[in-house]
């Protein structure tokens, strides 16, 4: 579990330095701004979306590694899937990072998203890993709209 664990955060720290698809997305169809008044994490998600698929997703603000690395991870795996997979895979994010999800079991099929199992055991980083994708959910749900997403 040690090996697993180092190489969990490996890919928290990669994501954090080299963010992907931290950008802003002139063509986008649905974008959500999000933020954690807890810790000042505050980012903006822009989906293109062609026929219920996610063509593209990206992101740009600033936060704290975890915040920033969730994004990063969330923009890659969720390219190409359609909206009800992406809800599905929020759903198991939310129980990943709030420990009930058997990491152990599910880290093959999990891949990247199994890095983020350790934020389980900070309840006060729950928030900074699912902001990205609450405002995601936000974006998909409403389209535009004033309201910022927040995880309070």
């Amino acid at each position: 579990m040690a090996i697993l664990r180092d190489l969990y955060q490996e890919v928290i720290l990669d994501h954090n330095k080299h963010p992907r698809n931290f950008r802003v997305m002139d063509h986008c169809t649905r974008s959500k701004e999000g933020y954690n008044p807890l810790c000042g994490d505050h980012y903006t998600v822009y989906v293109r979306l062609e026929g219920g698929v996610i063509a593209d997703v990206s992101f740009q603000g600033a936060g704290c590694a975890i915040s920033k690395a969730s994004a990063s991870v969330m923009s890659q795996v969720l390219k190409g899937k359609t909206v009800e997979e992406a809800n599905a895979l929020f759903d198991e994010f939310r129980g990943l990072v709030t420990g009930r999800t058997d990491t152990e079991r599910e880290a093959e099929r999990l891949g990247r998203l199994a890095a983020f199992s350790g934020v389980s055991e900070f309840p006060a980083r729950v928030k900074c890993a699912s902001l990205a994708w609450h405002t995601l959910k936000a974006a998909l749900e409403g389209g535009e709209g004033r309201d910022k997403v927040t995880t309070e």
